[in-house]
C-alpha cells in the first residue's frame, strides 16, 4: 500500500468512534458566529470573483475553512485584501471533489504553513470524494483528480478525515457526511457516472457535505454547492440537531438552472428561513425567487459579505439595501 493512502487509512480507522449523532439540548448550540465569504462570483470593492466557493466560518473562538475556491491563488489573494489572517486556520472542510471547491487547498496550505506548520493542517471530506468518476459507459481517464489532490495534501504533512456520517467539529458544529436524499432533488449536473454493483450508475455527488451549526434561534447550513439538495440538507440537519427550524442557510445551492415549479417547491420547504446569503450556483433569479423574506435579508452573496449571528447580513454595496 502506498504510504500516503496508509496514513489515510490510520485516519479513517481512528474517525470510527469519534461520530457524533443528534445534539440533545443547549449543551451542544454554538454561541457566536460569523460565516465571510471569500470566493464566489460576485465582487464588491474588494476581491476577485470566480466561479467557485470558500467561505471563513468563525463559532466560538474556532475557525474553519469551508471550501477552496477554483483558481489556485484567488482566496489567498481575497483573504489578504480583507485583511484576513487564515494562517490560524487548523480545520478545512472540503464539500464535494468538484475543482472549483478544491483550486486552492494545496497553494493555501503551503502559504499559511510557512506562518504556522499546523495551518490548514486537518482536511474534512464525506465518504464518496475519492470514488472514481467516468464518462458514459466508463470510457476514458478517471475524471475525479481528488486523489492527486489528496496526496499531495498529505505531502505537506496534513491530515484527511473522512466522515461517513455527521461529526462534531466543535460544540454544536457538525460536518453531515453523505446525505440522505428523501426528497427527489438533483442538485447536480448529469454526466459522469461510478461503478457500483458492476455496473456504471450517474455519479450523484454522494460525498456532497454540509455544515451545520445549532444555535439558540435554529439551525445555520452552510454549502458549498448543496448537491445533495437543500430540501435534504435542510431535513438532515434537523436530525442532527434536534431542531427543524431554520435559521440561516449561507453558500451555494445549485439552483441556478431550475424550473418555476422547483423553486416554489423549494421556497415553501425553506418557509420560515431568517436568512439567506446564497452564493456561487444558487442563481441570482433563484436567490430572488427564494427571498419570501427581504432584500435585506435574502441576498446574493459578495466577496468579502457575511452573515453574524444575532446581527444579519452585511452584504457590502453591490448586493446592499440602499434604503
Amino acid at each position: 500500500m502506498k504510504a500516503w493512502m496508509a496514513a489515510l487509512m490510520i485516519v479513517l480507522a481512528t474517525l470510527i468512534g469519534s461520530t457524533v449523532q443528534a445534539a440533545d439540548g443547549t449543551a451542544h448550540q454554538a454561541k457566536a458566529l460569523k460565516i465571510t465569504t471569500l470566493s464566489t462570483m460576485l465582487t464588491d470593492t474588494k476581491g476577485l470573483g470566480e466561479w467557485g466557493y470558500a467561505a471563513l466560518v468563525e463559532v466560538d473562538g474556532k475557525r474553519i475553512l469551508f471550501d477552496t475556491g477554483a483558481n489556485p491563488d484567488i482566496v489567498l489573494r481575497n483573504a489578504d485584501v480583507l485583511e484576513i489572517d487564515l494562517s490560524t486556520v487548523e480545520d478545512v472542510i472540503i464539500s464535494h471533489f468538484h475543482d472549483d471547491h478544491t483550486g486552492g487547498l494545496i497553494t493555501l496550505r503551503k502559504a499559511m504553513m510557512a506562518k504556522n506548520p499546523s495551518a490548514l493542517s486537518h482536511l474534512h471530506v464525506g465518504s464518496g470524494i475519492f470514488d472514481a468518476r467516468y464518462e458514459a459507459g466508463g470510457a476514458g481517464p478517471n475524471e475525479n483528480g481528488f486523489s492527486d489532490l489528496a496526496k499531495a495534501y498529505l505531502a505537506t504533512g496534513g491530515r484527511i478525515s473522512e466522515v461517513s456520517s455527521p461529526a462534531e467539529l466543535a460544540t454544536g458544529v457538525w460536518l453531515t457526511g453523505p446525505v440522505p436524499r428523501g426528497h427527489a432533488e438533483t442538485n447536480w449536473n448529469a454526466g459522469l457516472f461510478i461503478k457500483s454493483g458492476g455496473s456504471f450508475v450517474p455519479d450523484t455527488l454522494r460525498e456532497d457535505s454540509s455544515l451545520v451549526i445549532a444555535t439558540a434561534a435554529g439551525t445555520v447550513i452552510i454549502t458549498g454547492c448543496g448537491h445533495a439538495g437543500i430540501m435534504n440538507i435542510a431535513d438532515a440537519a434537523g436530525a442532527i440537531t434536534g431542531d427543524s427550524r431554520l435559521h440561516a442557510v449561507i453558500g451555494g445551492i445549485h439552483l441556478f438552472a431550475k424550473l418555476d415549479a422547483v423553486l416554489v417547491e423549494t421556497a415553501g420547504r425553506l418557509k420560515g428561513l431568517a436568512y439567506l446569503l446564497a452564493g456561487h450556483c444558487t442563481g441570482i433569479e433563484a436567490t430572488v425567487r427564494l427571498r419570501g423574506l427581504d432584500q435585506r435579508t435574502a441576498v446574493v452573496a459578495a466577496v468579502g459579505s457575511s452573515f453574524a449571528f444575532g446581527k444579519g447580513i452585511e452584504a457590502g454595496w453591490i448586493a446592499g439595501w440602499a434604503g
